[in-house]
């Protein structure tokens, strides 16, 4: 099989990432070639390291404000690398028009929530307090607004008494593990086919597990 050759963005300590790295096989549509984080403490380079991956750090903050300079610095270490997709996996910037529409089509995002329920930071504590019922993480195409992108794949947990943020978020972390993989493939495999904004969902993942609705 061909497999499309990706770099993973990430921040922080890249548990997401790991996931990708555990799920990979030969018949995977993807294959990570690169790994980008602009924190260089993060431990996610770490992990690429261990996998026998590129690790590359590009500090964010030697670039100031100007945004768009990091992102092309990012951009061209993606390019040098025969990058073709690009998976966000916990990566905490907000992407400018620039790098969105460089990747338009090619470049997906693991969110904390059901969206279109709660985008943006501090998803499980927004959750708890609404009162929902049922909490989960999306994967969804990157466009320029935040976490409005249409959607691949969405897994769900039950919001239990007695949760707390942390509690929570465990619970919903673990789905992401399950849930990105499988979409990275049906994107770079084309059976995510990339459709206008607000087209809706192309691909619910829903296996018969009791936590996943």
């Amino acid at each position: 099989m061909s497999q499309t050759p990706v770099g993973v963005l990430i921040s922080g300590g890249g548990s997401n990432l790991a996931a990708l790295i555990d799920a990979h096989t030969p018949q995977c549509a993807y294959k990570i070639v690169a790994v980008i984080s602009n924190r260089p403490e993060a431990y996610g380079l770490e992990r690429a390291r261990e996998a026998g991956l590129p690790a590359i750090a590009i500090d964010h903050r030697p670039f100031g404000t100007d945004r768009e300079a990091f992102e092309r610095a990012v951009d061209n270490a993606l390019r040098e690398r025969g990058v073709e997709f690009v998976a966000l996996a916990g990566f905490m910037r907000v992407l400018t028009p620039f790098f969105v529409r460089a990747w338009a089509g090619a470049m997906i995002n693991i969110h904390p929530a059901l969206l279109p329920a709660f985008p943006g930071l501090h998803t499980h504590a927004r959750a708890l307090a609404a009162g929902v019922k049922v909490h989960g993480c999306s994967v969804h195409w990157v466009n320029e607004g935040v976490d409005q992108g249409a959607l691949i794949g969405q897994a769900c947990v039950p919001v239990l008494p007695g949760d707390t943020a942390d509690t929570l978020a465990a619970r919903v972390l673990a789905m992401e593990h399950r849930l990105y993989p499988h979409c990275l493939n049906l994107a770079c495999s084309g059976q995510a086919e990339h459709v206008q904004e607000g087209a809706g969902l192309l691909n619910a993942w829903a296996p018969r597990l009791p936590q996943i609705i």
